[in-house]
């Protein structure tokens, strides 16, 4: 039994393991579009796909990215609610007619998501801005302005509306740099 099982275990991990992979892979695909979940799940892009930068342990669901004024970077552990906007896009509002409609900046309006950041749900992040690590947005949201690190904010437009507590490191009670929300 030991040689059957060295055997099978050697196929798996082989190319055998690839096609396994594949095959898997396939079924979940067709099963996500038969019961159209990607939609939930999938980002939209409008730009150039070289402008969005989202880390591998970021979750981002549905969200639509705009990197038409500059790019997008999404940190480490950040994860996003439903209907995201995040937009770096913009017009001019001193042209008119076709003109207004195709001159853009294409530069210059980055957006910065920070590590462990949390989007809530149908939040609006136009760009240029920066997203301290570990903020919260709560759902509903407009930012247009720079969060702090570990702050929650809260409105259209976003305000502070609360201070996190970070965490302590070894020799110090976590509380040194704390502000206070207005």
């Amino acid at each position: 039994m030991r040689l059957l099982d060295r055997l099978i275990t050697r196929l798996l991990d082989g190319p055998l393991s690839a096609t396994i992979a594949a095959r898997v892979d396939a079924a979940v695909d067709e099963r996500v579009e038969a019961l159209k979940l990607d939609a939930l799940y999938r980002y939209r892009l409008h730009g150039d796909p070289a402008k969005l930068h989202v880390h591998e342990t970021a979750v981002v669901n549905n969200a639509l990215f705009n990197v038409s004024g500059g790019h997008i970077t999404v940190g480490k552990d950040a994860f996003f609610g439903h209907d995201i906007l995040a937009l770096t896009g913009t017009h001019d509002i001193e042209k008119f007619g076709r003109e207004r409609q195709t001159t853009f900046p294409t530069s210059g309006r980055d957006i910065v998501i920070g590590e462990g950041v949390w989007l809530a749900s149908d939040v609006l992040v136009l760009g240029p801005v920066t997203i301290g690590e570990h903020a919260v947005v709560a759902g509903g949201s407009l930012v247009r302005e720079d969060v702090a690190p570990y702050t929650v904010v809260a409105g259209r437009p976003a305000k502070v509306v609360k201070t996190i507590a970070r965490p302590a490191e070894p020799g110090t009670t976590g509380q040194e740099d704390r502000a206070e929300a207005p």
